[in-house]
Formats: structure tokens, C-alpha cells, sequence
């Protein structure tokens, strides 16, 4: 039996910006998950792989040990292509809704597993339970037979799913060692890996309204997760996207899927078709020509129906979800103040103000309101007058209308 390695000299090597070999890295994430090292240890290793970072063989094994810590799903011999998206976060950002059922036509499976939002990015979680009766919490033998029957499965991360992955991360997040390339991307790709994908597809999203701020950074991650997926036999590509301003627009967990069921029906926003063709592209090999023809004929949208009644929703629901299953209580236009040309949409602003209509969490015990956020955002370039409205505030009260009010004047600036 080998003979476990002494944790404080691993700390220390790691310190000192050593290497560390792949089983010294399973042992520390074995031991963790197990409870055999304390958080103050684990602590102190995450703040040295901050400081002195990983190569790309240590990223690798971090994410492999975090993927085998639990179960990973399992897929019967003669399979379709298994393939799934993954987006870094962004405001507006619901484009899994539109993509999941829309490639699921193609032929291929969709296993995907989402998270929730945290701060001001929204998660598609939170989105899918603003559809009444939608269940996420399912087992890996109810997503495997959902698979099997229509293709797609839109689910959480189960208790035995990652399980080191939801410890670690939760003891990043309170140590402040979150913003970390290696650990970031063995977050990110050993959650989606344990889906047993053929192919993924990675949205990297930088600017005001994402995580990473700029180009460059979001570059550095596309690249270490897109060669830790290759190394894990995945065809991984990564797409770079802005964030400066939200995607679509309707900021908000009912109103988004509402926007999604829009797009679904061939009537959505433009930048919205734009990145949901774009990603389908990588992962289908199909032509977006192709792919939009199955929007335009229902085909993807009775997918999206097909999926909510397999998961406990209501599909009649969808049409009508804003003004019947979510009302808010104040729903009031915002006028502009200015005639001249949209400058600038801050992702980041309309995002706090989201959240703080109650539309995000600032805590990850806090509760969502399915029905606040905004719908009818006007996009940059575009001609306003003063007086027609820059956007909908949906409100739970008149006081919650008037502090969003004022960060909407804020976040949108018109030029003459």
C-alpha cells in the first residue's frame, strides 16, 4: 500500500513554485473529498497553485481527480454524439435555452449539467425553475433514461456528481483564491467531463459583465480549458465573446426564458440567433443555414416543449410565462432622458440592478424572484428620442422601480 504523502510539504512545494506529480494532486483531492485534510490545509494549497499557478500536466490531473471524486455519467455502446456547451457567465445570457433543444434535433444527445447564478451573472438553473412544475434535481439514472428517449436533459450537479469540485470551490470562493486559471479551469471542465462527452463547446466571455475583464484573460482560459479537454479525449473548441452589454434584451429569470421561447419561435434578438448558431456550428459540424432552418420550421422549439414535460413543467406555461405565471407587481418603462444614439449598455450595472430587484443571489442560500429584471433593453447603435422608453422594469414595488430606475439612467449612455 503507498504510502500517503506528508500534506504540509506538498503545500510548501507548490510554495515554492515546484511541480507537482499527478499523484501527489490525486492524493490531495482524495484526501479532501474524504475529509482527511482539514480546510485550513486546503486553504493553503489554494493560495499557493494563486500565486504560483500550474503547468498544463498538473492542470490536467487536478481536473481529472476532481471529475473521478464522484460519479460520472455512462452512456449504452452504440451511442449518439454526446455533446454539450458550456458559457463563463454573462448577463442576459440564455442561450443554453435555445441551444440545448435546437441541437438535440440534429441527431446528437445533450447531457447538460448547469449551475445557478451567483453575483450579478445569472444561472440557468434559476432560469429553467421559473417554468412551473420544471424539475432539475435529477438523478443520473433519470437523466440517462431522459437521454435515451428525447436527447436532452437539463439538470443540476447531484450530490455524487464532482462532489470535490463543490467542496473546493465553495472553500475558493470564501478564502478569496476564486480568480485562478488551473483551478477555474479544472472547475469548470471536470464538471463537464464527468458527462462523458464526445464533443464540447466552451462561450469564454470577457468585459464589464463577465468574469474575465478583458480579452486577453478570457483568451488564457479558452486555452488552458480547451487543451485539458483535448488531453481528456474531448473535441473541445472555445469561442471568445463580449460582455460590455447584455445578451439580448431581457435581464431576468422568467423574462429570459421568455426571450428564449421568443428565439425559439424565430422571433428573437439578433445577437442572441447570432451566438446560439455560432456555438451550435462547433459542436453539430452542421452550417448555420441548417440550423436555422430547424428554428424556423418549430422543430427546436417543440424540443424545448418535449423537454419541459419530461422534466414536470408546464409547456402551456411557456407562452404565457411572464404574464401568468410570473407577474410582477410594477412593471413600468423607463424613459430616456436624451435624443441621440445608444453609446453604451453596462453589462455590469444592469446585472447589479438585477440582482438587486431580487433577480440574482448575492448568497447562495439567498432566494430568486422568478418575475423581476428588465425586458425591451435597447442594444448600442441604436436611435432614441427622449421620452420612449430604454427598457422595462418588472418591480416588486415601487421602491425597488425607482432604485433600478436610477441604475438604468446610469449603465446607458446616449451620445447626440
Amino acid at each position: 500500500m503507498p504510502t500517503k504523502p506528508h500534506i504540509p510539504t506538498l503545500i510548501a512545494r507548490k510554495r515554492d513554485g515546484e511541480k507537482l506529480a499527478s499523484s501527489e494532486i490525486r492524493s490531495l483531492i482524495d484526501g479532501y473529498t474524504a475529509g482527511e485534510i482539514p480546510d485550513y490545509q486546503m486553504s493553503a494549497f489554494a493560495m499557493a497553485v494563486l500565486f504560483r499557478g500550474m503547468d498544463a500536466e498538473e492542470t490536467t490531473a487536478l481536473t481529472r481527480a476532481m471529475m473521478e471524486s464522484g460519479e460520472t455519467m455512462t452512456h449504452p455502446p452504440g451511442h449518439p454524439p454526446v455533446v454539450d456547451k458550456h458559457s463563463t457567465g454573462g448577463i442576459g445570457d440564455k442561450v443554453s435555452l435555445v441551444l440545448a433543444p435546437l441541437v438535440a434535433c440534429t441527431g446528437v444527445w445533450v447531457p447538460m449539467v448547469s449551475g445557478r447564478g451567483l453575483g450579478i451573472t445569472g444561472g440557468t438553473l434559476d432560469k429553467l425553475e421559473s417554468i412551473p412544475g420544471f424539475r432539475t434535481n435529477l438523478s443520473l439514472d433519470e437523466a440517462r433514461a431522459q437521454l435515451e428517449s428525447i436527447g436532452v436533459v437539463m439538470m443540476g450537479q447531484t450530490e455524487q456528481f464532482c462532489p470535490a469540485d463543490k467542496k473546493f470551490y465553495a472553500l475558493r470562493d470564501v478564502t478569496a483564491t476564486v480568480p485562478s486559471i488551473p483551478m477555474i479551469t479544472a472547475s469548470i471542465m471536470s464538471k463537464k467531463l464527468a458527462e462523458s462527452l464526445d464533443s464540447l463547446v466552451l462561450d469564454v466571455k470577457f468585459g464589464s459583465g463577465a468574469f474575465m475583464k478583458t480579452e486577453a484573460q478570457a483568451r488564457e482560459l479558452a486555452e488552458s480549458m480547451t487543451r485539458v479537454g483535448r488531453e481528456m479525449g474531448v473535441e473541445t473548441t472555445a469561442v471568445l465573446n463580449p460582455m460590455d452589454e447584455p445578451l439580448g434584451r431581457s435581464v431576468g429569470n422568467a423574462l429570459e426564458v421568455a426571450e428564449a421561447v421568443e428565439a425559439l419561435n424565430d422571433n428573437g434578438p439578433a445577437d442572441l440567433l447570432a451566438v446560439t448558431l455560432e456555438l451550435a456550428e462547433k459542436i453539430t459540424g452542421l452550417h448555420p443555414v441548417r440550423l436555422y432552418d430547424i428554428i424556423e420550421s418549430g422543430e427546436a422549439m417543440l424540443k424545448l416543449e418535449e423537454l419541459v414535460v419530461a422534466q414536470g413543467g408546464d409547456p402551456d406555461m411557456l407562452e404565457a410565462i411572464v404574464e401568468e405565471a410570473h407577474p410582477a407587481p410594477v412593471i413600468r418603462e423607463v424613459p430616456a432622458p436624451d435624443t441621440g444614439t445608444v453609446a453604451r449598455v453596462r453589462a455590469d450595472i444592469i446585472g447589479q440592478a438585477a440582482l438587486e430587484l431580487g433577480a440574482g443571489r448575492a448568497r447562495a442560500d439567498s432566494t430568486i424572484d422568478p418575475a423581476v429584471g428588465f425586458d425591451c433593453l435597447v442594444k448600442c447603435g441604436e436611435p432614441v428620442h427622449q421620452g420612449t422608453p430604454l427598457c422595462r422594469i418588472h418591480a416588486r414595488s415601487d421602491v425597488d422601480f425607482e432604485l433600478a430606475e436610477t441604475m438604468v439612467l446610469r449603465a446607458i449612455d446616449i451620445e447626440p
